[in-house]
């Protein structure tokens, strides 16, 4: 049998942790090795943290530090964290501050087990999850609060090919099946991603594709 994928949980609602870890961990090929009511205690725990979670979920709303401010911690010390958001309520302006400090997927805790563990797989192999629900939120607030005149001239500046892959980044491409498509090395496709998180202020994927929304590019 293959290694767990190891994960962290925080949620200050301890049975709804607790039924949460359980569940992912009859899922069969999933770990929750830590678990934590609050941001601040979570990032104690991750502190020397050995072995480190390849994924974080985090309810966005806790005491002491919420998800939000804790993602935003965790994108800043911890460049290729993998965060899913879990929430009870259908906030549009959370989903947005949630992806913005690095979300990967957003999921409501009322969904479907298999629906958890559809996220939990897109998130570890693809690198990204959004519900339909979340990604027409997500298209909603973008269409209706953005600068396209600073659009305009993002897009402007950027290359053919990474016009080209910024759009593969809005399918479900991996970034090692992106650069099979366009022909190019993987390291060639980093380069891409990191000349783009730079040009646009952006750090993560998900970021890039609401961009990409934005934009009209897509």
């Amino acid at each position: 049998m293959s290694e767990h994928i190891k994960i962290a949980l925080a949620d200050d609602h301890v049975l709804i942790r607790k039924a949460l870890a359980e569940m992912i961990e009859s899922f069969g090929n999933y770990k929750v090795i830590y678990q934590a009511s609050n941001g601040i205690e979570l990032i104690e725990m991750l502190t020397n943290a050995n072995p480190f979670p390849e994924l974080i979920l985090l309810d966005v709303q806790m005491p002491l530090m919420n998800g939000i401010e804790t993602a935003k911690f965790l994108q800043k010390k911890y460049l290729e964290v993998k965060i899913i958001a879990l929430t009870m309520v259908e906030n549009e302006s959370s989903m947005v501050a949630m992806v913005k400090c690095g979300a990967r997927g957003y999921l409501m805790k009322d969904e479907e087990p298999e629906k958890l563990r559809e996220a939990l797989d897109s998130v570890y192999h693809k690198g990204f999850h959004f519900s339909e629900l979340v990604t027409g939120r997500l298209v909603h607030q973008v269409q209706h609060g953005y600068d396209q005149t600073n659009a305009g001239l993002a897009i402007n500046e950027l290359s053919k090919r990474e016009s080209e892959f910024l759009k593969l980044c809005c399918t479900e491409l991996t970034y090692k099946e992106i650069a099979d498509r366009l022909n190019v090395s993987p390291r060639t496709i980093d380069g891409y991603r990191d000349r783009l998180f730079e040009k646009l202020g952006i750090k993560s994927r998900v970021g890039l594709a609401m961009f990409a929304v934005k934009t009209g590019l897509v």
